[in-house]
């Protein structure tokens, strides 16, 4: 078996210098560190074997891919479900803002995956996945009437100058869509610990309802000026308990207390030093998206994995946040 192991470190001031109430998040008591865990299967045509999975058990990519193509609720919503105007029987509202189902506990949304949404076998990319969780997430929000002025931020959060950050994503991918598909993106949330939130999601292809992509994240609170993170007040635990739903997107127990190895000059196979964010890398928390990571986790590893294999399943652990003065490198490890 062939492991991977990859990490991007950054020279970022720390985050959380916080009380132990963190540690029983599984909240590093240093502040937030990107490391991931991945997964990859062997193209299909080519000899298999496995990149180290952040979670047991594998499929070959002809399975994966198949054809290689790839009740009580706030009463104050911005619901477009209203909306008469349709296109081809899908209404619009389904392709703008989404619509609630299952009791207004889950929040539904459409997307066609576009042309720059794809990589060079023709599928959409885990970028791209990760990107329509966050869409979904965010919308989830504005949709619910919770939405401050925030990015995802609640009326009470704002108030207290209080924005959302991830320390935790989990996601498994079954199969890749292709350019042009049309998927279906469910996300719910729930609480995590006394100070945490858990949001999950379900991405199904549209045709089939065949459940393509499962993904599961922790998120904490933090105040955008001392840039620290927060208990979370009772008024926004009561702004969004009522959304709560008792769910797991991933059937099998996922441990967000597991630590990803810590890679450094010496363990590491393969290196890429000298990433520097952009400024479209930033986003309306005046940090690196959470998403951007991705394309510099796989910058350091070799081509012919990322040309031979499929990535399946992805543990991204956020420890500190990182601003466009920081200076980044990408480790990758082999086992």
């Amino acid at each position: 078996m062939t492991a991977l192991s990859c990490n991007v470190s950054n020279r970022a001031h720390g985050l959380c210098n916080e009380p132990e109430i963190w540690r029983n998040e599984g909240i590093p008591r240093d502040g937030f560190r990107n490391t991931v865990g991945m997964r990859c299967n062997k193209r299909e045509g080519r000899r298999c074997f496995v990149l180290k999975a952040s979670s047991s058990g594998y499929q070959k990519v002809e399975k994966i891919n198949g054809r290689k193509v790839n009740g009580t609720y706030i009463e104050r919503t911005y619901d477009r479900a209203q909306e008469s105007n349709s296109w081809d029987g899908a209404p619009v509202h389904e392709f703008q803002l989404g619509r609630f189902v299952e009791g207004r506990f889950v929040y539904r949304q459409l997307f066609v995956i576009r042309s720059y949404e794809i990589g060079p076998d023709k599928t959409a990319t885990m970028e791209t996945l990760m990107n329509l969780l966050q869409e979904t997430a965010l919308n989830h929000v504005m949709s619910s009437g919770l939405a401050g002025d925030g990015f995802g931020a609640t009326h009470e959060m704002s108030l207290r100058k209080l924005i959302w950050v991830v320390t935790r994503i989990h996601i498994q991918v079954e199969k890749y869509s292709s350019w042009g598909d049309v998927v279906e993106v469910n996300t719910w949330v729930d609480a995590a610990g006394k100070n945490g939130m858990r949001r999950e999601w379900e991405i199904r292809d549209n045709k089939t309802q065949q459940i393509i992509t499962r993904a599961t994240s922790t998120w904490v609170v933090m105040n955008r000026e001392t840039r620290r993170l927060s208990k979370m007040p009772e008024q926004v635990r009561q702004e969004v308990k009522p959304f709560y739903l008792n769910r797991a997107a991933i059937g099998e127990a996922v441990d967000d207390t597991a630590k990803i190895d810590k890679l450094s000059n010496d363990t590491a196979e393969s290196i890429r030093s000298g990433l520097a964010p952009r400024w479209s890398d930033m986003d309306a928390n005046q940090h690196v998206n959470n998403v951007k990571y991705i394309g510099w986790i796989l910058e350091s590893v070799p081509i012919n994995v990322l040309e031979d294999y499929n990535l399946t399943s992805m543990t991204l652990e956020f420890r500190r946040e990182c601003r466009q003065s920081n200076l980044l490198e990408s480790l990758t490890h082999m086992e």
